[in-house]
């Protein structure tokens, strides 16, 4: 008896320490955190831990190399270990201000208007809610962009401050001397539009908004490929080219440009789409019309005053009149100066998917475009 009663000691010792190393061995939630599964986006990294959230954004200039680290803490909660390395933003961010007319449109739709204290480059903001908060002093104007008035943003002591970070930019100036959060919003630099469109879940967290950011992804991520699916069925074989003249230049979107992926999406034909560049193309006139001047539609952005002709167009440039869809009054444009395309398409895809649908596969029958203009004859 007291032989089979050592022998159960023993056995319930081994397994007591091999459940031990087993738990050992399996990091809790509070050591490996809750990786929040990103559908599209590549440079954005969400990890939850039990008292905070580690935001990572790749660099999307040096391959290998954090652009930033942001450790999100919930107001009031007090940490029970020391914080990791990073910048600090307790969240929810309630007093915010933003330097991105696109990322004031989405803070409306995650009903996020309260939480906006302050602004830059008013002019070329289309933002109702904006506008009116600006003229009613509820929204302050901090100037231009590149050059904001510091001294305003410090009297507001916002929680942060979003801006977009741009390639050997040399730093923030004097905004990053104030000791206030810069959100380097680098989702202009996702390859993909739904990968800059899913930028919104990390922004959703920041304003304490996630529920309403990612139900709206959802719908943009459906809508979207249901567009895509339906372009498929159209038979038409239309090429589309981009953009205009800029002083002696002419940028295109690269074949890896989130551009160039929504045409192809569109199931439209698209001269650099072999192209294997994410950003913009430097081109001479003579180089598109030789590799674009055949294509069925042209379009581009235009902040102008009332209608443009197609009169205008050829006092501006008379090479345009080479350009076939110029001949057969297929150009298109955007009135940027009063329709709100830049305020939408980076964070609603969808909409300017259907828009190039409309434009490439007019029998597809999906009504007129939500930005496109015809130019006038």
């Amino acid at each position: 008896m007291k032989n089979l009663l050592f022998k159960a000691l023993i056995l319930l010792s081994i397994l007591s320490t091999h459940a031990s190393c087993i738990q050992r061995g399996k990091p809790s939630m509070s050591e490996a955190g809750d990786t929040l599964q990103m559908k599209y986006a590549t440079l954005l990294h969400i990890v939850r831990y039990e008292d905070y959230t580690i935001v990572s954004i790749d660099n999307p200039w040096k391959e290998g190399k954090t652009l930033h680290k942001y450790v999100l803490l919930e107001k009031g909660r007090t940490p029970s270990a020391e914080l990791p390395k990073g910048t600090v933003i307790h969240i929810p961010a309630t007093k915010n201000v933003v330097f991105n007319t696109a990322h004031c449109q989405l803070m409306d739709w995650l009903g996020a208007r309260s939480q906006l204290s302050g602004i830059t480059d008013l002019k070329y903001i289309l933002v109702p809610f904006v506008k009116e908060g600006v003229s009613k002093g509820i929204i302050e104007d901090c100037g231009d962009g590149m050059s904001p008035v510091v001294e305003k943003i410090i009297d507001m002591k916002p929680d942060l401050i979003m801006l977009s970070p741009f390639e050997n930019s040399g730093g923030y100036g004097r905004l990053d001397d104030i000791n206030i959060p810069l959100v380097e919003c680098a989702d202009y630099m996702e390859r993909s539009a739904l990968a800059r469109a899913e930028w919104m879940r990390f922004y959703g967290l920041l304003l304490g908004k996630s529920e309403e950011a990612d139900s709206l992804f959802a719908i943009v991520d459906s809508s979207y490929n249901a567009l895509k699916e339906l372009a498929k069925k159209s038979t038409d074989e239309r090429s589309i080219l981009t953009e205009k003249l800029t002083g002696s230049t002419w940028y295109v979107p690269g074949g890896k440009s989130s551009i160039g992926g929504i045409i192809s999406d569109a199931n439209g034909t698209y001269p650099w789409k072999d192209d294997k560049h994410g950003g913009s193309l430097a081109m001479t006139f003579e180089s598109v019309l030789d590799k674009a001047g055949n294509s069925d539609v042209w379009i581009f952005n235009y902040f102008g005053s009332g209608h443009l002709t197609y009169d205008q167009l050829s006092s501006e440039f008379q090479g345009y009149q080479e350009i076939k869809a110029f001949k057969t009054k297929e150009t298109w444009y955007v009135d940027t100066q009063r329709t709100p395309y830049f305020e939408e398409v980076s964070f609603r895809p969808d909409y300017l998917l259907r828009d190039y649908i409309i434009l490439l596969h007019p029998t597809l029958g999906l009504g007129k475009p939500r930005y496109y203009t015809p130019v006038y004859n």
